[in-house]
């Protein structure tokens, strides 16, 4: 079992239910609870080196954590007509205020002292189109996020810097 934000963790646990059961959160970027759009989102997420978020479907994978940032999302709004899309909608675990992502492979970056690395760009899917409406899909083509392996965990909390390198 680990330790992760005071709680012990089992395998297979969901880390993020556990914690919103213990503690009142609100809706607020950058940081979003993996896979819970619509809820609100905790001020804290915990990552684990070479595991991701307990709980995520992506957790122990390649693809352990994804992240969109503000700045594409405003491309992409700007390209299919509409003020504003959602991060949280989006369906990726973290949202960063910064212009752009980094998108090459093993390029590395920090969220407060969590260090990641770029697996790859995330791909919209369908239901982007439903979501935002027909031909969101297409304008987050490359403005959808990344998805990154955590090199070095910790607690990423609401409002922490985002770094290059």
């Amino acid at each position: 079992s680990l330790t992760s934000g005071g709680l012990d963790v089992e395998p297979g646990d969901n880390l993020i239910e556990r914690m919103r059961a213990a503690a009142p959160w609100d809706r607020l970027v950058p940081v979003l609870a993996p896979n819970h759009v619509g809820d609100s989102a905790p001020h804290e997420i915990d990552l684990i080196t070479d595991v991701g978020i307990i709980g995520d479907r992506h957790a122990g994978k390649r693809r352990q954590v994804t992240i969109v940032c503000t700045g594409e999302l405003a491309e992409a709004a700007a390209l299919h007509g509409v003020d504003h899309i959602d991060g949280a909608r989006t369906r990726r675990n973290i949202v960063v205020d910064t212009p752009a992502l980094p998108r090459t492979h093993g390029a590395v970056f920090r969220i407060g002292a969590v260090e990641f690395a770029v697996w790859r760009d995330c791909a919209p899917c369908e239901l982007m189109d439903e979501f935002f409406g027909p031909g969101a899909k297409e304008a987050l083509r490359e403005r959808c996020g990344i998805s990154a392996t955590v090199t070095s965990g910790g607690t990423v909390r609401l409002g922490d810097p985002f770094a290059l390198g």
